[in-house]
């Protein structure tokens, strides 16, 4: 019974926990537990202890890595644009689409926050509409409040 119960008449009575002919299916959903606080990252379904993705697009032990997405970067790169510099395809609508994140401002790359913190932090580089390059980074706290800071 891998430990996990007791055979009785070549039966396996399971201890709490644990199913399965052999016990060997945890019902404890801890390993699926994602980043953002949901099972399988909302994307799958916790089968013995292991997340079964649903969506085909995700994969990895909790669901959350997608090779075909967007990055953090490319994703908010217009709404950044727009808050910082008053420019790119989002200008007209950044006051209704671009206000998810808290925004600061430093005055060059060494002044933005480095990696080692303890929220998820990713560092930016994109093109303008200008075809000029601009930095910033953008990490998530423990409150789920998105921070950029983007150098000016």
């Amino acid at each position: 019974c891998t430990g996990n119960g007791i055979c009785k008449c070549r039966v396996c009575e399971c201890f709490p926990n644990f199913t399965g002919s052999a016990c060997d299916c945890s019902l404890d959903t801890t390993p699926c537990m994602a980043s953002n606080g949901q099972i399988c990252n909302g994307r799958g379904t916790c089968e013995c202890g292991t997340c079964n993705c649903t969506d085909p697009k995700f994969q990895g032990p909790t669901c959350e890595m997608c090779q075909t997405c967007l990055g953090v970067c490319a994703e908010h790169k217009d709404c950044v644009q727009c808050r910082a510099f008053d420019k790119g395809e989002k200008k007209e609508t950044c006051s209704q689409e671009c206000m998810h994140f808290n925004m600061t401002r430093v005055d060059s790359r060494d002044k933005l926050p480095q990696p080692g913190q303890p929220d998820p932090l990713s560092h930016c580089k994109e093109k303008d509409v200008d075809d000029c390059w601009f930095y910033f980074t953008y990490s998530v706290n423990s409150n789920g409040e998105a921070n950029v800071h983007v150098v000016e």
